[in-house]
């Protein structure tokens, strides 16, 4: 259920160009959706990662 968003998002765009930006996009997916399922929101967990408030595993 969780990879659905990121499989329809590849084809819509045709792939990533680089790893690089896979690598961010997954990154960017795995934080909001742990965010979304402890109920807080994409913005704040972002936020939290930039202050180093939030680990990664």
């Amino acid at each position: 259920r969780e990879i659905r968003p990121s499989v329809v998002f590849r084809k819509v765009t045709n792939g990533f160009r680089s790893d690089w930006g896979a690598q961010i996009h997954a990154g960017y997916r795995s934080v909001t959706g742990t965010a979304r399922l402890t109920g807080k929101s994409a913005l704040d967990a972002i936020r939290d990662l930039v202050d180093g408030k939030f680990a990664l595993a």
